[in-house]
């Protein structure tokens, strides 16, 4: 019996070790280092600028950060616009009383980078790092 759970335990972490290091270049923090090189000062400053603004903005973002989290994944779909045969995120019922906001905040990021950058930084990981600057704002 004991060997058993011996040889469980010894295949269950080698297939987590080796599945964690096939996925490990997805969770790189320099990721954009080459491509975008100022992705976290260019998100970070429009943070700076709409905490500012609104103080409320850091909660705001990291509330829009975690609805779009629990749906489907930290996929950027709550940023969806509705279209004629489509409903967002954004008008669904859960969020017709405005309860989500911010989506402003990263569009203008995202205008931002895409001067700097065009079609090189993901809106899912402008929304996770709008939200890490959002928090980071608030918090000092």
């Amino acid at each position: 019996m004991a060997s058993k759970l011996i040889c469980f335990l010894v295949i269950f972490s080698l297939t987590s070790l080796f599945m964690g290091a096939s996925n490990a270049w997805l969770m790189q923090p320099d990721f954009y280092a080459s491509s975008c090189p100022n992705v976290e000062q260019i998100v970070y400053n429009t943070m700076k600028q709409a905490v500012s603004k609104e103080p409320r903005m850091g909660a705001s973002i990291l509330r829009l950060f975690f609805h779009d989290c629990f749906v489907n994944g930290c996929d950027a779909s709550v940023l969806l616009d509705d279209t004629p045969t489509f409903t967002g995120e954004k008008t669904a019922k859960a969020n017709a009383n405005n309860s989500i906001r911010g989506f402003e905040v990263i569009d203008a990021i995202k205008c931002n980078l895409e001067a700097a950058c065009p079609q090189t930084v993901s809106c899912a990981d402008i929304l996770a790092l709008a939200s890490r600057d959002g928090v980071r704002l608030v918090s000092t």
